[in-house]
């Protein structure tokens, strides 16, 4: 029997859950949820996201997302990296080809798109042939 495992809730949310729970307790349906509270799961969206937040207080998550007015939200990905070098092909390039006989080939060039290696190797080997 496959069970998932529950998520670890860490202690800051559990603690604002009772205070939301207590709140909730006490007021009727529907009633707005007070600033203090808002900023509370704000602040601790900032540091563990916002559905991490947002589903164990069963917030809204549209609306606590509002509230962060654009403030970055910790990931729990990796990111992607900011910065990627690209390495320009080298202005003059060389391979040699050796038969098990000895003959050798070396082609030069210096030029961005490499010549044609197939049609050079199978050239070279018919003139040995």
């Amino acid at each position: 029997m496959n069970r998932k495992s529950t998520p670890v809730i860490p202690e800051a949310i559990l603690q604002l859950q009772r205070q939301l729970d207590q709140f909730r307790s006490t007021q009727p349906r529907r009633t707005k949820l007070p600033p203090s509270l808002w900023q509370a799961a704000v602040e601790l969206a900032r540091q563990h996201g916002v559905y991490s937040v947002a589903h164990p207080l069963r917030l809204d998550y549209t609306g606590l997302k509002k509230r962060l007015d654009g403030v970055p939200v910790v990931r729990r990905k990796a990111t992607k990296p900011a910065f990627v070098e690209l390495i320009p092909p080298p202005e003059e390039c060389a391979i040699e080809f050796e038969t098990p006989s000895g003959s050798k080939m070396r082609i030069q060039w210096k030029a961005s798109a490499p010549p044609d290696w197939l049609s050079l190797l199978r050239a070279w080997r018919e003139a040995e042939g």
